[in-house]
């Protein structure tokens, strides 16, 4: 039995009996930290994989209303075009109606001057021929002769007025 005897023995069996007493409060210590840390560590993957889902929705969601809002942003334009057309093709006519109106103003009033110019040169003229008819008749007709056709032009004005 010299392993009763000999002092390192019981050195070694004393720190292995030690180890032992110490390991199994140690244990659940060290391993339920671990365990714990490891949980948390998991929640914060399993966190970290809904905010990455949420994120990628949320990317998709926003995706989804750019693609929308360009969409609508291209009816939008198609539209001001069309509508742009229609007004330059609705003045377009405007301004054609007004023209056509303007000339057909002006050629109105160049026809009243011509037919104004015309009777004035017609009262001119009837003016200068009863002038010069006056003149004429004056010289060549005497009183008596003169008496004579008013009385006729009196007695047939009747048969004209009819």
């Amino acid at each position: 039995m010299h392993l009763l005897a000999d002092g390192e023995f019981w050195v070694l069996l004393a720190v292995v009996l030690f180890a032992v007493v110490v390991w199994k409060p140690m244990r659940r210590t060290v391993f339920g930290g671990l365990d714990e840390r490891a949980a948390r560590i998991g929640a914060e993957l399993d966190e970290a994989r809904k905010l990455r889902e949420e994120a990628q929705l949320l990317l998709a969601q926003y995706e989804q209303r750019r693609r929308e809002a360009a969409v609508e942003a291209e009816a939008i334009v198609a539209h001001a075009r069309e509508e742009a057309e229609r007004i330059a093709a609705q003045s377009a006519r405007d301004l054609d109606a007004a023209l056509a109106r303007r000339e057909r103003l002006a050629e109105e009033r160049i026809a009243q001057a011509e037919q104004k110019a015309l009777d004035e040169i017609r009262a001119a003229a009837v003016d200068v021929a009863i002038e010069a008819a006056r003149e004429v008749i004056q010289s060549q007709i005497d009183e008596d002769r003169g008496a004579a056709l008013l009385d006729a032009a009196i007695a047939a004005l009747p048969q004209r007025l009819r």
